[in-house]
């Protein structure tokens, strides 16, 4: 994440009193090149959110809100699955929009994550 913020000049996440703001993650490894495979990087993505809420000290069941960002809604299903993967706990899901939109910030990308996390006292 450290190469997110040198390179792109934002803050993947920012604790503001009780709740951790993150940016929209996306499927790019460590070296922030795009994974290829759908599957692969919706699950990158969703490790990325998962390195965003450990450095904060939370977990997905602090997650209150996502809101998901889709090239495809076809993929909604595949999104779903992989997203299941990660909520895994059914009394703490995060209330979600999905939308979906003409591209993302680079090309190959095919959704974008973004959350809100109530931080653990």
């Amino acid at each position: 994440m450290k190469d997110v913020h040198e390179r792109f000049r934002y803050s993947p996440g920012v604790k503001a009193g009780p709740l951790l703001f993150m940016a929209g993650q996306l499927g790019r490894d460590e070296h922030l090149n795009v994974v290829e495979d759908k599957e692969a990087q919706f699950a990158q993505a969703f490790e990325n959110v998962e390195k965003v809420l450990s450095a904060a000290g939370a977990t997905f069941d602090d997650v209150v809100d996502m809101i998901s960002y889709h090239t495809d809604m076809r993929d909604l299903q595949l999104f779903i699955d992989v997203k299941d993967r990660f909520f895994t706990n059914p009394d703490r899901l995060p209330t979600w929009t999905a939308l979906g939109v003409a591209a993302l910030a680079m090309p190959g990308l095919f959704a974008e994550i973004k959350c809100t996390a109530l931080l653990p006292d």
